[in-house]
C-alpha cells in the first residue's frame, strides 16, 4: 500500500492546497512539482491522468490530485492527497469570508491577485509546453491536438465529447480502422443525441419570488451542489457559471452582488475555484451550510475517482486502450491550450502584467526555482505595486507607464 509514501503526499498537496492559486494553472503547479520535480509519474502517465479527469464530470484540479495521490501511495493515498488538497482552500475560505462580512476585500489581497495573476499564466504555459512534448510524438497527434483546440473554440461539443472523439481518432490511427470507424460513429451519434435533448429539455429548479428570504435547509444546499459536482462537465469554470445561474437567477439564495463577492473570494483562495461553493452554503446557512456546501460539491470527485482508478489501471495496459489514450492525450494539450488563452487576458490586464509573465517564464525556464517561491514573489510584487499606485501623484505615473 506504499505506506511510507503518505507523509510525502499529505505534505505536498497541504502545501499545494494552501499556497496554488489560478483555476486550471493549479494542474501545471502539479505537473512541476509532482511530476517534473518529484517525479511521482512520468509524463506519459500524468497526460494520461489529465486525460482521465478531464473526461469525467466534476472538479478537475481535485480529482488530478486523488489520482497522483493514488500512483503514489495506492487508493488511501488518492483519498489522502485529494483531502489534503481541498481542506486548506476550505478553511482560508471560510475565514476570508467570515472576515469579508465584517471588514470587506482590502487593497493588500487585491495586490496579491494582481502579482499571482501572471504568475500562474506562466506556470501554466510551461506546463502545457513541457507536456505537449511528451504527447505529441507523431505529426498525426499533432494534427489531433489542433483539430481539439479548434473545436474547443468553436464547437459546442465541450471538453468529455472533444476527447471521447479524440480516443475513437486514436482508435482508428493507432489500432484498428477496422474497430476506429464504428467506434467512432457511435460516439458521433450518441453526443448528437446527448446534444439535442440537451437543448430541448430544461430541469425545473425552485424558482422563489425576487423579495423572498433566501431560506434554504441544509438539505436542499447539499442537494443542490451535490448535483453540480456530479453532473457538470468542464471543470470549476463551468460549475461557478451553472452554481450563479441558479443560486442567484432561480433560487434566490444569493443576490447577484453576493455572488459576486463570493466570486472574489474565491479568486483569493488558494485551491480549486469550486470551493465558492462553500461561501453559497456559509451565505444560506452558516458555518454548517459551509460544510455541506464543500463537501458535496466535491464528495462526487472522490466517489468516482477511487472507484474508477483500481479498473484504470488494468484497462490502461490494454492495446485499444492505449491507442485511444494516444488520441486523447494530444486532444488534451489543445484543450488546456485553449483554456490558457481563455485565462490570459483576466490574468494580463496591462503591460506589467505582461512584463511579470515574461519574467516568470525566464526564471522557470532557465534556473528552474521552485514554483511556490516564483508565486511568494509574484504576490509580494503585486502587493507593493498596490502599496505604490495609493501613493500621491503614482496613480498617473503608473497609468502613463501602463498604456505606454
Amino acid at each position: 500500500m506504499k505506506v511510507e509514501h503518505w507523509s510525502d503526499i499529505a505534505s505536498q498537496f497541504l502545501k499545494i492546497g494552501a499556497t496554488a492559486y489560478g483555476g486550471p494553472a493549479i494542474m501545471g503547479i502539479m505537473q512541476a512539482e509532482l511530476q517534473e520535480k518529484r517525479q511521482w509519474v512520468s509524463k506519459e502517465r500524468f497526460v494520461e491522468g489529465l486525460s482521465l479527469v478531464n473526461m469525467l464530470p466534476g472538479a478537475t484540479a481535485a480529482q488530478l490530485s486523488i489520482f497522483l495521490g493514488y500512483a503514489r501511495g495506492g487508493w488511501w493515498g488518492g483519498l489522502l492527497g485529494g483531502l489534503c488538497f481541498v481542506l486548506p482552500g476550505f478553511f482560508v475560505l471560510l475565514v476570508l469570508t467570515m472576515g469579508y462580512a465584517a471588514l470587506g476585500v482590502t487593497p493588500i489581497l487585491r495586490g496579491a491577485l494582481y502579482g499571482l495573476g501572471p504568475v500562474v499564466v506562466g506556470i501554466y504555459l510551461i506546463a502545457v509546453y513541457r507536456l505537449g512534448k511528451a504527447a505529441m510524438s507523431t505529426r498525426s497527434q499533432a494534427l489531433i491536438a489542433i483539430a481539439a483546440a479548434v473545436a474547443a473554440l468553436a464547437s459546442p461539443l465541450g471538453v468529455a465529447g472533444i476527447l471521447l472523439l479524440a480516443g475513437g481518432v486514436g482508435i482508428w490511427l493507432f489500432h484498428s480502422r477496422k474497430l476506429g470507424v464504428p467506434v467512432l460513429v457511435s460516439l458521433a451519434a450518441c453526443l448528437a443525441v446527448v446534444h439535442i435533448v440537451a437543448r430541448s429539455t430544461s430541469v425545473p429548479g425552485v424558482v422563489a419570488a425576487p423579495g423572498d428570504p433566501p431560506a434554504a435547509s441544509l438539505l436542499q444546499v447539499g442537494a443542490f451542489l451535490l448535483k453540480v459536482g456530479a453532473l457538470t462537465f468542464g471543470g470549476g469554470l463551468t460549475m461557478i457559471a451553472f452554481i450563479q445561474e441558479q443560486v442567484v437567477g432561480q433560487f434566490h439564495w444569493l443576490t447577484p452582488q453576493e455572488f459576486i463577492d463570493g466570486l472574489a473570494l474565491g479568486q483569493f483562495t488558494p485551491g480549486p475555484i469550486l470551493m465558492v461553493a462553500a461561501y453559497v452554503g456559509y451565505k444560506v446557512a452558516g458555518v454548517a451550510g459551509a460544510v455541506v456546501g464543500g463537501a458535496a460539491a466535491f464528495l462526487p470527485s472522490f466517489v468516482m475517482m477511487l472507484a474508477i482508478l483500481p479498473a484504470f489501471d488494468r484497462v490502461r495496459k490494454l492495446v485499444w486502450t492505449r491507442a485511444a489514450l494516444r488520441g486523447v492525450a494530444p486532444a488534451v494539450i489543445g484543450v488546456l491550450a485553449v483554456s490558457l488563452v481563455r485565462l490570459a487576458p483576466y490574468a494580463l490586464p496591462d503591460v506589467v502584467a505582461i512584463a511579470t509573465l515574461m519574467a516568470t517564464v525566464l526564471v522557470l525556464t532557465v534556473w528552474r526555482v521552485a514554483t511556490i517561491k516564483v508565486m511568494l514573489l509574484g504576490a509580494l510584487f503585486g502587493i507593493a505595486r498596490s502599496r505604490l499606485f495609493s501613493l500621491p501623484g503614482a496613480k498617473a505615473v503608473l497609468s502613463t507607464v501602463t498604456r505606454a
